[in-house]
């Protein structure tokens, strides 16, 4: 039982990783010299220069990509660690320019997303919600946050050019060092750590942007780095999640667990409404969605918590609402005990038309493969942008950023088995305690929560409940703001609300220092 269950719990991690490549299938990746001696243990860097235009107003920026070496406590190598920085030329030298460290998530995620389609000067050209097919390009991108920060985005470790330094390379890295937990959390706070070291950004005001698993890593490594006396100015999620308890994909390891239904089922009814499949067509989202978290967190909350004591009457009441709210047939509804999947959701919504729904974001949709399937087999959304990331990436790398030439980028790495367990806590991931510890010792820092309304990998009403039971002293609660965007998991997907999200995060960096 206990085997079954880590590997379910290690699936579970694993399902929240955008694409879910097999590294074992990649070539080696040492690049090596002229005289075949392996680089793996020395730090590469390639320095370019650019130019972005955001808002009319051209930034010129120094660019650096390389790997940073990290060592034990013996001053042995362990692991390599891939980054690309972009610094605004003639204001990064000083000390009171904000850098922002920016990560994906997965867990086993580089930070190809936050790179090529959010914050870096170039991003790739698709249109929303199109299928892209090659050739694809990069574009100047309007919306980089490089106007208000520098920026250092970071591969995680086992992702990008990066890799473990192992006994046989002539390092003491191991696996079990780096894919868990705490273990990742303690190594991007020691490369944050080595970073600003090296490039005399010590008094430079800090930030974290952390995205899907990334805003789970980010309490982990504010704690450690805090203990490190390195505070930060704030911490900015995107597409939140703090315990994998809440997951959606958490339910079939949760048996007589309900908050997860509660917690999803008000993007459900944001889904159905971007797709006209609510009786309430004519009211505003932001309206209707008021309505229903006030449906959600008193009538169906109370009703699932009765389980088998639910009276037919009630039961049947709350079924018709839930149909008016999302569409779905109240026979449906009824024999899923009020209880719908996330997969039988996206299965079912569009299923008069035999399509399914996004996960990630739940504006795309695709052909179901199998109609009568119970569940929805794969995410139109990864399907329609996953290959034009992968092929701009490669592309700008070596022909931009002058960088990885002979060596393998990997967007997602194979970080099984992945160590979800934490300083003697069982089950589930939490970093709840974190974060709290985190904002308790450091009363100054702010955080700020990003959200998709139409995100079923971390719905936006989740990330409100967690930061709702943070145990913090009110006053410390009002270091707390959220956004909420007309988009997905990844809210920079859709143009418009990409450029509220720049707009909201250049100018919380802009408050908060």
């Amino acid at each position: 039982m206990r085997t079954k269950k880590t590997l379910l719990l290690t699936f579970l991690l694993l399902s929240f990783a955008i694409f879910t490549a097999k590294s074992e299938n990649y070539p080696p990746q040492i690049a090596n010299d002229s005289t075949g001696q392996s680089q793996v243990l020395t730090p590469q860097q390639s320095k370019t220069s650019g130019s972005v235009t955001i808002a009319g107003k051209r930034i010129d920026y120094d660019a650096t990509a390389g790997t940073l070496i990290l060592k034990n406590q013996k001053n042995k190598p362990t692991i390599s660690m891939s980054y690309v920085a972009y610094l605004k030329k003639g204001e990064s030298n000083k000390a009171n320019r904000p850098i922002t460290f920016i990560y994906n998530g997965g867990p086993g995620s580089s930070s190809s997303w936050l790179h090529m389609a959010s914050w870096g000067p170039q991003i790739f050209d698709i249109e929303d919600l199109q299928y892209a097919k090659a050739p694809f390009k990069t574009k100047n991108n309007d919306n980089s946050l490089l106007d208000a920060s520098d920026l250092v985005f970071i591969d995680a470790p086992g992702t990008g050019f990066g890799q473990i330094i192992t006994k046989e390379m002539g390092g003491a890295g191991t696996r079990e060092d780096f894919f868990g937990t705490d273990q990742d959390g303690m190594a991007f706070a020691n490369f944050i750590y080595e970073y600003i070291t090296e490039n005399n950004r010590w008094n430079s005001p800090k930030y974290l942007f952390g995205e899907s698993y990334g805003t789970l890593r980010s309490p982990v490594v504010a704690r450690d780095l805090q203990r490190m006396g390195i505070s930060l100015n704030g911490i900015i999620q995107l597409s939140q999640l703090l315990s994998y308890m809440n997951a959606s994909r958490a339910i079939p390891e949760n048996p007589g667990a309900d908050l997860n239904y509660v917690l999803m089922f008000p993007t459900y009814a944001a889904t159905a409404y971007y797709h006209n499949k609510t009786a309430h067509q004519s009211t505003d989202l932001e309206t209707f969605l008021k309505e229903v978290e006030d449906f959600t967190a008193h009538q169906y909350a109370t009703a699932l918590s009765k389980g088998v004591n639910l009276d037919d009457a009630t039961k049947q009441q709350v079924a018709q609402k839930m149909h008016e709210y999302t569409g779905l047939p109240i026979n449906y509804l009824l024999k899923a005990n009020l209880r719908v999947k996330q997969p039988q959701f996206t299965q079912n919504l569009l299923g008069d038309k035999n399509q399914i729904t996004g996960r990630l974001d739940t504006r795309f949709t695709g052909d179901a493969i199998n109609p009568l399937s119970e569940n929805a087999q794969y995410d139109p959304m990864g399907a329609h942008t996953g290959a034009a990331l992968s092929a701009v990436l490669n592309t700008y790398f070596r022909e931009t950023l002058k960088f990885g030439e002979g060596m393998h980028y990997k967007t997602s790495g194979n970080v099984r088995p992945w160590k979800y367990t934490r300083r003697g806590e069982f089950g589930f991931p939490n970093v709840m305690g974190d974060l709290a510890e985190t904002m308790i010792v450091n009363p100054t820092m702010k955080v700020m929560v990003n959200s998709g309304y139409f995100d079923l990998s971390t719905p936006y009403y989740q990330g409100k409940y967690e930061m709702a039971h943070l145990l913090i002293p009110k006053h410390i609660y009002e270091n707390i703001e959220f956004k909420y965007y007309q988009a997905g998991h990844m809210v920079y997907l859709h143009p418009e609300s990409f450029k509220e999200l720049h707009d909201n995060v250049a100018d919380f960096i802009k408050r908060s220092y």
